[in-house]
């Protein structure tokens, strides 16, 4: 990869780039301000003069000096436009390099995604502070938000991960476009009370839907305005054109009373829209040929152009708005019946549209939740796309590491196992990695079972229900002791194992609320019985007693550990996955470390 296009050299080039924009229009507004208070000045002393000679000489001068300062003022708008525009970028950009620094703990953590019961998601931390959704997520709308959680949470298709790795690829190197889209939901996101509002629109009955009232639309203003023009030129008498007035506002209050609730429905959306409308045209001027993208810009062309239908729903709505500027709602709904006209476009608008708008919501759903992938798979160029084996069960990676581990610090260990029933026993010494090891297969199977790239040089695996007991908590509220809580867990992983769901269980020092036998009796039981019902899983586990359980079942049993090195007081690890039963532990230095008196000859 060229070096440009390395994600943190491209980061930086843009922070450069947009903070010399940046500057460039900061200084063009100072200049613009000294410019419009020139104008002011100038335009008044020669104004002073001009009407000194000539009363049209000095109209004609102010007339002019206020174009002016207008035109300065438009021109200050863009510019500023602008400076709102590069530092959004200039924000992106340096959010993307303090990630990649490591820098994400301030970011939305998505908590509130969290179910209170999951199979997977509290064991692999893919919600709250340092999690993966807070590391992942680049969107902007509530829909995509809740996309992104839900593909964390389940399994997609393999129809689906593998359409959303091609899109992915496509649109990795397409920094501008991704950084773009993100920058379009920035100042207001689409939430789903946007959405559910235009939904509750479209179900309701909406007043003057008979044809009768697009010919009152049309014949009333001739009317109305004829009447006006008849009294400006004094063929009507004032205290005609006043009772007439009278008559044009209370009639034009009585239409308007139904379409208080229509307005109410809306009310408030227009910017939202605004943001829809954006990213949709900017989705659509995409240039792209994987079947997801090109399928999602053909949805958007069935009924017309996606984002021109919007605009104008936009536009409808901006107008409805004149109504909360009081003397200008008054003069057009009285003359023109602005009222019933907007509800009129509206009804046609609806008419047109009413099938189509929740696709569009999920079109920005799932470009943005696509554009999430995008961005991993740009951070991370060393990461790779797994590879989708249709035979239960395969699982083969390569140099495996977790995601939230710098590269810098990230220990990478390879696996695999074939078939089933198949059992990995993993035994070690206390802070060796079994945990970290179970939660990096974890979490890169949910990044991979998503379409994401994962943190490893390869990864092939069958599509497969992810099972997790590793961190285990009581329940003060449900009155649940930490061991009563992972028997519930382990009987939900043992429920789907005898229904012969196909699933992948991964396990972390289990029964660890009992005495040391029970432990052990159980631990047994529950691998011969996984055995039995031909499941697959990887259990870690301080009894390295249960690596003997390999000489009953050679074939289904695979013994792993991590081992610790002493050197006088003091341990080492290298974090790697070694095959065989751990011979050393670490739990006495430990122990003697914090103080406990370790008699001579205690094992």
């Amino acid at each position: 990869m060229e070096p440009n296009f390395l994600p943190k050299g491209a980061y930086q080039q843009n922070v450069k780039k947009y903070s010399e924009l940046l500057l460039k229009h900061k200084k063009t507004r100072s200049n613009l301000g000294w410019l419009r208070l020139l104008s002011v000045v100038v335009m008044g002393i020669a104004a002073y003069y001009g009407f000194v000679n000539s009363v049209l000489a000095g109209w004609i001068i102010v007339i002019a000096g206020i174009t002016l300062f207008l035109f300065l003022v438009s021109l200050d708008l863009k510019n500023d436009e602008k400076i709102y525009y590069y530092e959004k970028l200039l924000l992106i950009n340096n959010e993307e390099l303090g990630i990649l620094a490591g820098q994400y703990n301030h970011r939305e953590d998505g908590h509130a995604f969290l179910p209170h019961e999951h199979a997977y998601a509290a064991d692999i931390d893919l919600f709250g502070p340092s999690s993966i959704y807070q590391y992942i997520n680049r969107c902007t709308a509530e829909q995509a938000k809740a996309l992104l959680a839900a593909s964390l949470l389940n399994p997609s298709t393999i129809e689906v991960i593998v359409q959303r790795q091609q899109a992915a690829n496509e649109l990795k190197q397409q920094l501008h476009w991704r950084q773009q889209l993100q920058f379009t939901g920035m100042a207001n996101p689409v939430t789903f009370a946007t959405e559910e509002k235009i939904i509750s629109w479209l179900n309701a009955a909406t007043p003057y839907t008979q044809n009768i009232w697009k010919l009152v639309s049309k014949v009333y203003p001739i009317v109305t305005v004829s009447s006006l023009v008849a009294y400006a030129a004094g063929f009507i008498p004032s205290a005609t054109f006043t009772l007439l007035v009278f008559c044009y506002y209370i009639l034009s209050l009585l239409i308007s009373r139904k379409v208080s609730a229509t307005y109410l429905q809306l009310s408030r959306i227009v910017n939202e829209v605004s943001t829809l409308q954006q990213a949709l045209q900017h989705f659509e001027n995409l240039s792209c040929t994987s079947p997801l993208l090109k399928g999602m810009q053909n949805q958007l062309e069935l009924n017309g152009n996606a984002s021109g239908n919007i605009l104008q729903l936009k536009q409808i709505l901006n107008r409805f708005d004149f109504r909360l500027n009081v003397f200008v709602f008054i003069f057009l709904n009285s003359f023109l019946l602005w009222d019933l006209r907007q509800v009129l476009d509206l009804n046609k608008w609806k008419n047109k549209n009413t099938n189509e708008v929740a696709k569009w919501f999920e079109v920005i759903a799932n470009i943005e939740v696509i554009n999430v992938i995008s961005t991993l798979a740009f951070n991370h160029p060393d990461w790779s796309f797994p590879e989708v084996a249709t035979d239960h069960f395969t699982f083969h990676t390569t140099n495996l590491g977790h995601p939230l581990i710098s590269a810098g610090k990230r220990v990478n260990n390879s696996f695999a196992t074939e078939g089933t029933p198949k059992v990995g026993i993993i035994t070690g010494s206390n802070m060796a990695g079994k945990s970290t090891f179970l939660r990096s297969i974890g979490v890169n199977l949910v990044l991979a079972q998503m379409g994401a790239p994962v943190c490893a040089k390869s990864f092939v695996f069958s599509p497969v229900g992810l099972c997790t007991s590793m961190r285990i908590s009581d329940n003060l509220a449900e009155n649940t002791s930490t061991f009563y809580a992972e028997l519930k867990k382990l009987k939900s992983i043992i429920d789907k194992v005898n229904t012969s769901e196909k699933v992948f269980i991964l396990l972390d020092e289990i029964l660890r609320g009992t005495n040391s036998l029970d432990k052990h009796t159980g631990s047994e039981a529950l691998i011969k019985q996984f055995i039995r019902k031909h499941a697959v899983a990887i259990i870690a586990t301080h009894d390295v007693e249960l690596g003997n359980l390999k000489n009953e079942f050679a074939e289904n049993i695979s013994n792993y550990y991590f081992d610790v090195q002493v050197e006088g007081e003091e341990l080492y690890f290298d974090y790697k996955l070694k095959e065989g039963i751990c011979q050393s532990m670490n739990a006495s230095l430990l122990m003697k470390k914090i103080g406990i008196e370790i008699e001579q000859g205690f094992h």
